[in-house]
């Protein structure tokens, strides 16, 4: 027999069915689907870089897309946490301020992270053939392997808790 207490318990707190909850989970699985898929066709065929006219300018251009998706992204997860019920436990101040917290450190690990790469390396450069002259080593990829993705993840964290 399996104990499906906890799933009730989740089941409680997550609306699965809520329409804003179901864009979310779609926005945040088709984002990365997405951005790798056009990097990886793009490594194989050099298709962009062709249709406008440079690597770099096809890198513009995905990286645009890229961030108009983050925010659309970011949208859905804010209308879907607006939605959700909220744990009793979390309604008081010392977790919104934990909450404000773990955002900032996940936005100073993006930030820093896209300073240290620039907008090219953020959004694979490596793909379109323009790669860096040396490895990034500096802060914040001195402490961490992927401060981009624990980053982003931190701030959905802290967004939620708060």
């Amino acid at each position: 027999q399996v104990d499906v207490t906890a799933m009730a318990r989740f089941f409680g707190y997550v609306d699965v069915t809520d329409s804003d909850f179901l864009a979310a989970v779609l926005s945040i699985t088709f984002n990365p689907f997405f951005w790798n898929v056009v990097a990886r066709w793009e490594h194989k065929t050099r298709a962009l870089s062709r249709v406008f006219g440079s690597p770099h300018a096809a890198c513009y251009c995905l990286g645009t897309v890229i961030l108009i998706l983050n925010g659309v992204r970011s949208h859905c997860f804010t209308e879907a946490m607006k939605s959700q019920p909220k744990l009793e436990g979390l309604d008081c101040h010392w977790a919104y301020y934990l909450g404000l917290a773990i955002l900032a450190v996940g936005s100073l690990f993006v930030i820093s992270s896209f300073l240290a790469l620039g907008f090219i390396g953020t959004f694979l450069g490596d793909y379109f053939g323009i790669l860096m002259e040396a490895k990034v080593t500096s802060f914040p990829f001195s402490i961490l392997d992927n401060p981009m993705y624990w980053g982003s993840t931190a701030i959905y964290l802290g967004w939620s808790l708060m």
